[in-house]
């Protein structure tokens, strides 16, 4: 109970530790990013695919239930500032398992909604070729 409440006044005084996460690590700016474009690809936001997000963020990145509504607004005040091929540019430098993690990211939001739309599958397709993945290797990892 005390501990909670301290974190309460501390996340007034230093804001949202989810969003300092994000905020403090470029990459992970970039990935989270990615993955909230391909939710937007096809033009709907559907359910399945928000709580793909979420439970990405939450098991993959550690970021806190709590935080993910701030965190979502977060990217959504960068993401205009940053374009696809930018945020893409972050991951060239890292190694090649770290590269196929977005793309296995962003493959399993595509297909949360059960549904392939033609332009998450561009923007998938487009993301595999400037991170020089083969999309064999987002499918190995899948079976």
């Amino acid at each position: 109970m005390v501990f909670a409440l301290l974190d309460q006044i501390r996340s007034i005084f230093e804001g949202d530790p989810g969003v300092r996460k994000v905020a403090d690590d470029p990459v992970l700016s970039a990935e989270l990013l990615m993955l909230f474009r391909m939710i937007l690809a096809d033009g709907t936001v559907s359910e399945s695919q928000m709580a793909a997000f979420r439970r990405i963020c939450r098991e993959a990145f550690g970021i806190p239930e709590a935080s993910i509504d701030s965190v979502i607004e977060y990217l959504n005040d960068f993401g205009y500032e940053t374009n696809s091929s930018q945020a893409i540019a972050q991951f060239r430098d890292l190694d090649v398992e770290r590269r196929k993690l977005l793309a296995r990211h962003m493959a399993e939001i595509a297909k949360a909604d059960s549904q392939l739309a033609g332009t998450e599958m561009q923007l998938l397709r487009r993301t595999l070729d400037l991170l020089d993945i083969s999309p064999a290797d987002v499918v190995r990892a899948e079976e």
